[in-house]
């Protein structure tokens, strides 16, 4: 099957970021030299504004009236303080997109495009989803979604550092499955690509071929695999390591950053992935959600908050009728939420 198949947003969508993961994967050790502090104390890298740079414009060319909902601004680079960094975002967008004779100005109202107001239909992007994970050499994705009428249409998810083979499935006539290859290190790269009703599926970066995803069969509770964020600020894993116990499990999670968890889930290579709010106040950004969500439901797993409920993608840039985050292979989803409601987890 070929990336064309899926449809002509979705071909775009996932040429673009295809793109950006290859040029990800160029710039990595130019871009982690200039670092900024956000206002809420996160790191932003040039990587984050060039890659967000990059989706913009082409998003520009292709769906002009569409708006943009995205993660960055351009607010700190028009600062005196930031004049470095911005000259180095212009300096490595130049490198690729040579020819275009690109300006400061051009590349700064490319980013505050993505300060795009969230309507019927319109994308939301992560440039760099798992920012600290890029700066210690760990996982890091690029994480782009079309949501229409507040249902998630396509989810696109670059991966510069996360590589997946094929391998015979279970059943010959369902042909080829993803399977996980490697996590960390030299890897190839690819992208992971969702569309509704049409499945999910891994195109490395060479070639439109793709390779469907599927999650784990495993119905025993006690096998559960769990994900979790590296981070831990706004995710309670004290909370998770309770949660596997009840499920019979004695599995260490596996930690790493962005919504590499969700390709790893849609894969195969795990059964839960939750987010547990530390604060309960905390929302979800559409953004670091959005994509991801799509692909696990896509590869034949379930989305829901702690509460059982869909994720509610009407409510603006946060998902503020949403409290966490259950996401599984689906067969292991309701044994979690029993427990869930038991704890009272809020």
């Amino acid at each position: 099957m070929q990336l064309e198949s899926l449809g002509s947003d979705a071909a775009f969508a996932g040429e673009a970021i295809r793109d950006a993961v290859r040029s990800m994967r160029a710039m990595e050790r130019d871009a982690l030299g200039y670092t900024l502090t956000k206002a809420n104390a996160s790191p932003v890298t040039v990587a984050d504004f060039v890659v967000q740079a990059l989706v913009a414009s082409r998003l520009a060319e292709h769906v002009p009236n569409d708006p943009l909902v995205a993660e960055e601004d351009a607010t700190i680079l028009r600062t005196e303080t930031a004049r470095e960094v911005r000259g180095r975002v212009v300096e490595l967008l130049g490198r690729i997109r040579p020819g275009c004779g690109l300006e400061s100005e051009q590349v700064l109202a490319w980013i505050d495009r993505g300060r795009g107001l969230c309507g019927p239909r319109f994308w939301t992007l992560d440039p760099i989803d798992g920012t600290k994970g890029l700066l210690r050499g760990g996982q890091y994705v690029v994480a782009l979604a079309l949501i229409v009428d507040g249902a998630v249409q396509i989810g696109i998810v670059g991966c510069p550092r996360l590589s997946v083979t094929t391998a015979p499935a279970s059943q010959p006539e369902s042909g080829e499955h993803a399977m996980v290859a490697a996590l960390e290190g030299d890897v190839e790269g690819g992208v992971a690509v969702a569309v509704r009703g049409r499945g999910a599926w891994w195109m490395s970066l060479h070639g439109n071929h793709l390779t469907r995803l599927s999650v784990s069969s495993e119905s025993n509770p006690a096998q559960t695999r769990a994900l979790h964020s590296l981070e831990s600020r706004h995710s309670d894993v004290d909370e998770l390591h309770r949660i596997l116990r009840e499920l019979g499990s004695h599995a260490s999670p596996m930690l790493m950053d962005g919504q590499t968890k969700q390709v790893l889930l849609a894969a195969g290579a795990a059964e839960l992935l939750m987010r547990i709010p530390i604060d309960p106040e905390y929302r979800e950004t559409i953004w670091e959600q959005a994509a991801g969500a799509l692909l696990v439901e896509e590869a034949g797993g379930r989305v829901t908050d702690l509460h059982g409920r869909p994720l509610d993608f009407t409510t603006g840039r946060h998902l503020l009728r949403n409290t966490g985050l259950v996401a599984s292979n689906g067969l292991l989803h309701d044994a979690v939420l029993v427990i869930v409601r038991h704890r009272h987890v809020r």
